[in-house]
């Protein structure tokens, strides 16, 4: 498993990292061995977040601090990550001082720990008053109970914003990145491209400012084909494609998922890739992906067969 320190920090991090958003009707035994599988595969980042679970707030963080109990020692052996920011009822968005304290107060209870190691905004707020988001991270830092501060699928207007008012660095960015949904990547390939879909700029040159700026980002949906309308992996939608990852999957005697995640870790950003299944065979498949050294030609090759152009 690849680790680096991620920057702006002192926190080592693994660049597969286990989310927990579907944990919330698992049995204790059953969050326990997806945990202990993704710890025995080198994952050691786990990400959370107030709003995942049915009903009120917290509920699959609790759910994890219930079926893991974790002792002191074992705590610092994680890197624990939650975002907060979005209000289910609505729902609406919400990062002022109140809310982003009572969340994160709520998380540390929930959790059952002393403090977090990032905090992160949940996608961007309309509404945003950078002055209230730079006074909660500044009460959360000087106590001691948030290590590191990020966002989550924010322009680089919206991170400037923040920034001019906030303290701390920007550490994370959490961002919608797989194959087959890639416009953080295809665009700058096929840019200067009249009447090419592929070559309109939907986010203002997120991956590139994220990497002038030392901000890590955090692929989510890794195997998802769009907008949350099934994974691609195996689906007959995207035959050419899985024809590829089969190939390669094949020749480097690993699971098609590790393939897919390996075209986001070869990428030199140097991104983390966060997992959403809560299948243990799936996560222990996809781990092998972490440092798995996809050729250019291969990189490539997968892109084009995902149906990007390469000019």
């Amino acid at each position: 498993m690849k680790t680096f320190t991620l920057p702006g920090t002192d926190i080592t991090a693994s660049n597969i990292v286990l989310g927990l958003m579907r944990i919330q009707d698992k049995t204790d035994e059953e969050v326990r061995t997806l945990v202990s599988t993704a710890r025995d595969a080198g994952i050691t980042f786990l990400d959370h977040a107030d709003i995942y679970g049915a009903g009120a707030q917290h509920g699959c963080e609790r759910r994890f601090a219930e079926a893991l109990k974790l002792s002191s020692s074992e705590r610092e052996q994680w890197v624990i990550q939650t975002k907060a920011g979005i209000v289910k009822d609505g729902p609406y968005f919400d990062f002022s001082y109140e809310h982003l304290i009572r969340s994160a107060e709520g998380s540390l209870e929930a959790l059952g720990t002393d403090y977090l190691d990032v905090f992160l905004l949940h996608r961007p707020d309309a509404l945003v008053e950078p002055e209230e988001v730079a006074r909660a991270f500044d009460e959360l830092h000087a106590s001691g109970k948030v290590r590191a501060f990020g966002v989550s699928n924010q322009t680089p207007g919206q991170i400037e914003l923040l920034k001019k008012h906030v303290n701390q660095p920007i550490v994370a960015n959490q961002l919608q990145l797989s194959v087959t949904h890639a416009p953080i990547v295809a665009q700058g390939v096929a840019a200067n491209m009249q009447g090419l879909d592929q070559s309109i700029g939907r986010d203002y040159g997120i991956l590139d400012y994220c990497r002038l700026n030392d901000i890590t980002v955090q692929a989510w949906s890794p195997f998802q084909a769009q907008f949350f309308d099934g994974p691609f992996l195996g689906s007959d939608r995207y035959p050419e494609l899985n024809a590829v990852v089969d190939r390669l999957a094949a020749q480097y005697d690993v699971q098609p998922e590790a393939i897919a995640v390996a075209w986001i870790t070869r990428h030199p950003a140097n991104m983390q890739v966060v997992l959403g299944t809560t299948t243990p065979a799936r996560v222990e498949a996809a781990a092998l992906g972490s440092d798995l050294p996809l050729t250019r030609a291969e990189w490539y090759e997968l892109f084009r067969a995902a149906g990007h152009v390469v000019p």
